[in-house]
């Protein structure tokens, strides 16, 4: 495996107004690990995750993907990413399934056995036809499990997958994760929630 696999989060500073909630982080993450990033509410670790994914731009430093800036590979990177953000991102008005054929479809061509096949696995599958707004919260989690499965991407950011899920939610979701990292996945999981079988943790402080 060359030193510069995976990705890589170089010095990164980001501002917002006169707080400096970025000081200078720097991590890496190599197929078939996991970093847990943890720290107190305010720390930076969704900030973190949007600079990864491109959303939010950092005023000092890097974030690089098999040895390039993400910014010079902007197109494979992002066809490597699944992210998931604390909020399930869900369309109320569509159904489950309708949901993961609108966003995969647009990484993707995709049939609808595939995504009955990925709803299954996270426990969702009798939800697929049913209007997201009716779902519970623990409900739409899972159902953002399965877009994350179904866009078969090799680089995981979740941020808070735990919230809402029950112990079966939990295990079903340690579990995916295991399965992820055994295929040489990469995953950055921020979680208050005990992340297990971590390959390394990321602490934010105030």
């Amino acid at each position: 495996m060359s030193s510069a696999e995976g990705l890589a989060v170089d010095r990164v500073h980001v501002w917002r107004g006169e707080r400096h909630v970025l000081k200078g982080v720097s991590c890496t993450v190599r197929p078939g690990e996991l970093l847990h990033v943890r720290g107190p509410n305010g720390t930076g670790k969704t900030t973190l995750l949007r600079v990864i994914c491109g959303l939010l731009r950092p005023e000092q430093g890097e974030v690089r993907w098999d040895g390039a800036p993400t910014e010079r590979v902007r197109a494979s990177f992002q066809r490597s990413l699944a992210y998931a953000s604390h909020e399930p991102a869900l369309k109320g008005d569509l159904t489950a399934i309708e949901n993961l054929a609108f966003t995969v479809g647009l990484k993707r061509p995709v049939r609808r056995t595939e995504l009955e096949a990925f709803l299954r696995r996270t426990g969702a599958a009798a939800l697929l036809d049913l209007p997201v707004r009716m779902l519970s919260a623990g409900q739409r989690r899972r159902v953002a499990l399965a877009r994350v499965l179904a866009l078969e991407s090799k680089l995981w950011l979740l941020d808070e997958p735990y919230t809402n899920l029950d112990a079966g939610g939990v295990a079903l979701l340690s579990e995916l994760l295991a399965e992820h990292r055994g295929r040489g996945g990469l995953a950055l999981v921020v979680a208050h929630h005990e992340v297990p079988a971590v390959s390394d943790r990321l602490e934010l402080a105030a």
